[in-house]
């Protein structure tokens, strides 16, 4: 069985967790999530902690089990304190605004790049630079932030583009002129 997923998950005070017909629910401050639970993975809810046990124990699928509790526990962070990724936009004239729900971004194209964004994930924009994206859903928060990424990717050579906070380019040198 997995190392991880022996350990109990400590449930917090503001978060309230129901587990019916294979479904997972957390309910906290910053929001609420669901978990469509797999067949051979249980979950035993105490006072104070969450366990998940194998359904049947000559289940050969360990590695649900871990997985399962790194996503319940993502969960009960996320209703909890929530997520937060920053992107940069690093070039000449690279910005962001933000209209309501829509985020308006200028990468060098010749036309503006809107993007609206799905529920459960807010936005904030600072210096025209600097993109704060705030969920309480991890995954959610990580496909939208890949998504505008997407728009423009960073290069290698110039250094371009859409970078998370803290990520390192790999640059190249390009072309040297010589024979």
């Amino acid at each position: 069985m997995s190392k991880i997923g022996k350990r109990p998950i400590k449930l917090v005070q503001d978060v309230k967790v129901a587990f019916n017909n294979r479904v997972l629910e957390v309910k906290g401050p910053k929001g609420e999530l669901e978990l469509q639970t797999h067949p051979d993975v249980d979950l035993v809810i105490d006072n104070e902690t969450l366990s998940v046990i194998p359904s049947n124990e000559g289940s050969t699928k360990t590695a649900l089990i871990g997985t399962t509790w790194k996503l319940i526990n993502n969960m009960i962070h996320g209703v909890s304190q929530g997520f937060q990724k920053q992107l940069n936009l690093v070039g000449v004239g690279f910005r962001a605004t933000l209209n309501q729900k829509e985020l308006v971004l200028n990468l060098g194209y010749s036309h503006p790049i809107k993007y609206s964004l799905p529920d459960g994930i807010s936005a904030s924009v600072n210096a025209n630079t600097k993109i704060t994206l705030e969920s309480s859903d991890k995954q959610l928060l990580g496909q939208v932030s890949a998504e505008i990424q997407k728009f423009r990717p960073p290069e290698p050579y110039k250094g371009k583009g859409v970078l998370f906070e803290g990520q390192k380019l790999k640059r190249k040198a390009g072309k040297s002129g010589k024979i």
